[in-house]
């Protein structure tokens, strides 16, 4: 929103929320009937193709916004260091309700304006008019109205909505005001309606013109430098032609200068062309990869999780992970990406952090879902996909991997144990991160719990969890015989008594892992805390009873570049396996945490409070909307 909001900020369909597409339905279904239904003579394929085209253009860009977010998060030629924050992003959701709004425009065009239907495939004197449409009076009004847009009167009230954003993703370039958009749309109509009163309008030069402005766009607020500087060794007038993203990135930065629209042809004659714009074009592209201190190793989850992503869609990345019934309309895409999940081995950078200054971090993912994890025959390739994850990042000099949801799993590789037994002279530190999810576990009990019941897989999680209760007198109860045999073959004599089985379960806090069953759910008393010491939430069949998180904490502001939920956890928080692995490089501890060897429970908490994360105390239901 801008500073001080002017008339007509708002897009007229935002009450609508969600639902706003229902204003293209008559159109779409009245040019579709037409086609289906009207003789050939009668059917009018250019309208007909309107819909498709706004798909494209979404289409289009999300390509760019998925490809941006990927090259800035490795770093390689990226411009601005800055990261984005979740306030960006929920400003910059409805970045379609420009394409909505062409549209509309579009439909009422072609069933108003004479010589805007039935226009043929290609003209070519259409084609050359809007060349030199563009070059002429669009991009000189355009500097002039942009110039106009940053005197502090319309600054306030409108363009400083756009100036929000600092630092630039794609997507960036449509997030306007409404009344600014209306004034673009005029603009960028000059060519279009100069066309159709001249009957030399064509599907090619109407799609390619849109397309062109959608590209150059996307292309000067991607936050990445991709102009090799030798395009205008070889042709040097093509420098005043066309922008580059690090033109206009300094517009973003310094807010004076470079004001062209693509062409900076107009900067240079009326002097406004920034002095570091050849400077920052060629240390961008200098620029190389990033090396982190620390990266994380997850994966996939269900099939609908790679939109989820934070290079997938932004808006839902900023949320946490719960199913959509909508995504359903993705399944052609989710298809297509679980089949290339079979072929595809190696790792990808999916997001990137820096702490403090201290501290580069990256988020790396294994292209596999969580159902690949539990087939016998999928194993040996997982195993080998995390071995080249950690000589990757051994051979690049990074200091320490952690190991996320199933990468960490006892029959999958040990807790992570096999690859450090196999490779003794690694560098990079393994970390499983269980001391510090034992931590949380425990912090999380309320005070002044006696008994607990211990439910779930057994793990060496869960294990240290029922030691170190036992020790501190607090009765440990479990539901099987099996378990409590295990349980207590693992604790000392002395603590053993406060380990009991028991068939009718009337604690109220339930410790529970991985194979809670919806029937060991039920037998819960009423108003009973599920407190998940797994790497995955329980399914959720009580609504008589509270569900905690999984093991996480709520990370420091310091933390840069947070802008997408890690799976189903609220905003800025974080897994506790994710954070050990920060903890493990700000400490520089020098020993593993993997395989059956966890570090102290008492450190290894108390450096996460010092360096600023905090326990998740908050109500659950506030958390979730924090």
């Amino acid at each position: 929103m801008a500073s001080r909001p002017g008339i007509l900020t708002d897009w007229p369909w935002k009450p609508l929320g969600s639902f706003k597409y229902v204003i293209l339905a008559p159109w779409v279904v009245h040019s579709t009937y037409s086609v289906l239904v009207k003789d050939k003579n009668e059917r009018d394929i250019s309208t007909f193709l309107i819909f498709p085209f706004l798909l494209w253009r979404m289409l289009h860009n999300q390509i760019w916004i998925s490809f941006s977010r990927y090259r800035t998060a490795k770093g390689n030629n990226r411009i601005v260091d800055k990261g984005i924050e979740f306030d960006q992003v929920d400003r910059e959701r409805d970045w379609d309700d420009q394409i909505l709004f062409n549209g509309l425009l579009y439909y009422l065009a072609c069933y108003t304006l004479k010589g805007a239907s039935r226009v043929p495939l290609w003209n070519t004197e259409g084609v050359i008019i809007t060349i030199l449409l563009h070059a002429g009076p669009v991009e000189f009004l355009y500097y002039w109205l942009h110039r106009a847009l940053h005197h502090h009167f319309l600054y306030s009230r409108y363009h400083s909505h756009h100036h929000s954003s600092i630092v630039t993703e794609p997507i960036t370039s449509v997030i306007h005001p409404f009344a600014e958009h209306i004034s673009y749309f005029l603009l960028f109509a000059i060519p279009k309606l100069t066309l159709v009163f001249t009957n030399r309008a064509s599907v090619i030069a109407m799609v390619g013109y849109v397309t062109y402005i959608d590209l150059m766009n996307n292309l000067g607020h991607c936050n990445f430098e991709v102009i090799p500087t030798w395009l205008f060794d070889i042709f040097p007038p093509l420098k005043y032609l066309m922008y580059t993203p690090s033109f206009h990135s300094l517009h973003h930065t310094q807010f004076r200068t470079n004001y062209s629209l693509f062409m900076p042809f107009y900067d240079l004659i009326y002097g406004t062309m920034d002095k570091a714009s050849d400077e920052l074009h060629e240390t961008s592209l200098k620029r190389k990869e990033e090396t982190p201190n620390v990266v994380h190793l997850t994966h996939f989850t269900t099939p609908e999780s790679i939109y989820h992503l934070r290079i997938g869609f932004a808006y839902l990345a900023a949320k946490p992970y719960t199913s959509k019934w909508y995504l359903w309309l993705m399944w052609p895409v989710t298809a297509w990406s679980m089949l290339l999940t079979w072929v595809y081995g190696r790792t990808f950078i999916v997001e990137r952090n820096r702490f403090d200054d201290k501290l580069n971090l990256q988020t790396w993912a294994l292209p596999k879902y969580s159902v690949q994890y539990f087939l016998e025959w999928q194993k040996v390739a997982i195993n080998k996909m995390i071995e080249e994850a950690i000589l990757d990042a051994d051979k690049k000099g990074i200091k320490v991997v952690s190991l996320g949801l199933m990468n960490q799993g006892e029959e999958l590789n040990m807790y992570g144990g096999l690859y450090v037994s196999k490779h003794p002279k690694l560098n990079v530190k393994v970390v499983d991160g269980s001391s510090l999810v034992v931590a949380v576990v425990l912090n999380t009990i309320p005070k002044g719990t006696t008994q607990v019941l211990l439910r779930g897989k057994l793990t060496k999680v869960a294990y240290a969890i029922a030691f170190t209760l036992c020790q501190q007198g607090i009765q440990v109860a479990t539901m099987h015989e099996d378990d409590y045999v295990n349980l207590k073959k693992s604790l000392t004599n002395s603590s053993d008594e406060n380990l009991v089985k028991e068939k009718n379960c009337t604690q109220t806090v339930w410790l529970v892992g991985d194979g809670f069953t919806e029937e060991e759910q039920m037998k819960a008393p009423k108003g009973t805390l599920f407190i998940p010491y797994s790497q995955f939430p329980p399914k959720k069949h009580r609504k008589d009873c509270s569900y905690h998180y999984t093991p996480s904490m709520l990370t420091p502001t310091s933390i840069e570049n947070v802008h997408s939920c890690e799976d189903w956890l609220p905003r800025r928080v974080m897994s506790a396996c994710r954070i050990a692995g920060i903890l493990h490089s700000l400490e520089g501890w020098s020993e593993h945490e993997c395989g059956y060897k966890m570090n102290n429970v008492d450190k290894v908490w108390h450096s996460a409070l010092q360096h600023g994360f905090q326990p998740l105390t908050v109500p659950l239901k506030k958390l979730a909307h924090y």
